[in-house]
């Protein structure tokens, strides 16, 4: 369910799955590892769910950081948690 009434998707846990381990690998391929820090930088969209659960999967801890915060309160969440990638 998104935030616009009527906004939905659905979707089977094999495809999430799928979609997850393809995420997973490119944040791998990107030289993320298991203890590095990721800022998730999105609306409330499929892709946000798929992006959390990849880093849950290889280990990198994630702090979502929601569309509606300025470009100043996203920098010092970054900053603060010291991420090593940021995906948007």
């Amino acid at each position: 369910e998104g935030n616009e009434p009527g906004d939905s998707m659905k979707i089977t846990y094999r495809e999430l799955l799928h979609k997850v381990c393809q995420f997973a690998n490119i944040l791998r391929s990107q030289g993320v590892k298991k203890g590095d820090r990721v800022s998730i930088y999105l609306p409330m969209i499929l892709e946000l769910v798929i992006a959390m659960l990849a880093c849950a999967r290889i280990g990198a801890p994630c702090s979502v950081v929601f569309a509606g915060f300025s470009a100043d309160s996203l920098c010092e969440r970054i900053l603060d948690c010291g991420c090593s990638l940021l995906i948007t």
